[in-house]
């Protein structure tokens, strides 16, 4: 017998199947916001709210240890940041220094991607897939550590060099820009392979296949063919990439050494050690817009290399 919840309702063309459920159900039309209700409550909640905060707070004057927003509107804390060096220098060197990695991660991701994406043998192509998350498993600052082991001027890495005879002085491989890029190329390069996996696998056989067979060698099937189509998930992954390193704080703490002075140490040092949260709070709004202007800049770049798909 019918469940009285599913009321059948006439058929076109005789279709004598499955009944259809009434217009009026629960979840047709406007019941359908419900469901992602939870999410945006979530999202409202502890991201709007706090950015919103963040920015009121970044227009107050800024006042050591007080939290507290104010209705007295001032810019004093952004002239500050775009009149001295150290602060508006550091906004370069981030925005350089997440261009720099997003750009290594593709140039080391994108082949590792093809090679799983078109392995064929599931056995080969789960094991590969466990050696890009099993990087992600450990905690950054333990792989962080691991990285400081093997940079050091005592590590293994010069430690090696020096009994060889091929150096005669320890390297500088950390505790500059150099040790900062290894260490977000380090934490950042499996997000980079997650994103281009599954746009290169959507990318059909048999449209190199075609190109092979008019004559196009692999490596010319190959530029013309897979890579324009698999643009998506090179924009996707290095816009990832990007926004991932323009925003950490740990890898250049640890492997900068405090002397690599980016946006986060300098919000860091304003909230956590001289209590300025509004100055803190004003380098943080800056360090967001500049994210998004060098992510809009790069998507307007990647949609005209792409004829307008994205």
């Amino acid at each position: 017998m019918a469940s009285p919840a599913l009321t059948a309702v006439s058929r076109k063309d005789g279709d004598a199947s499955a009944p259809r459920i009434r217009k009026g159900g629960f979840i047709h039309g406007h019941g359908l916001w419900l469901l992602i209700l939870p999410a945006l409550l979530f999202f409202i909640v502890f991201f709007v709210v706090p950015t919103a905060s963040l920015f009121g707070l970044a227009f107050n004057k800024s006042v050591a240890g007080v939290i507290t927003l104010s209705s007295d509107i001032t810019f004093d804390n952004f002239v500050r940041i775009f009149t001295r060096p150290i602060y508006y220098e550091s906004i370069l060197r981030s925005a350089g220094i997440s261009a720099v990695v997003a750009l290594v991660c593709l140039v080391f991701g994108y082949p590792l991607a093809y090679v799983i994406a078109k392995t064929v043998n599931p056995g080969r192509n789960t094991l590969l897939m466990i050696l890009v998350l099993s990087s992600m498993q450990l905690d950054m600052v333990i792989r962080l550590y691991g990285l400081m082991v093997l940079l050091g001027d005592n590590g293994l890495i010069n430690g090696a060099l020096l009994r060889l005879g091929i150096i005669s002085a320890p390297l500088p491989l950390m505790y500059n820009i150099f040790g900062v890029v290894v260490g977000l190329v380090q934490i950042t390069l499996p997000f980079m392979v997650l994103s281009l996996i599954g746009i290169i696998k959507s990318i059909h056989p048999s449209l190199e296949e075609a190109a092979r067979s008019l004559g196009a060698s692999r490596s010319k099937a190959f530029f013309s063919v897979v890579l324009p189509l698999s643009m998506p998930g090179i924009l996707a992954g290095t816009l990832l990439v990007f926004a991932l390193a323009i925003s950490s704080y740990v890898v250049p703490a640890l492997m900068g050494g405090w002397k690599v002075m980016v946006m986060p140490i300098h919000i860091y040092q304003q909230v956590a050690e001289t209590g300025r949260w509004q100055f803190g709070a004003a380098i943080a709004v800056v360090l967001f817009v500049t994210s998004l202007m060098a992510i809009a800049v790069y998507h307007r770049a990647a949609m005209r290399t792409t004829g307008g798909r994205s």
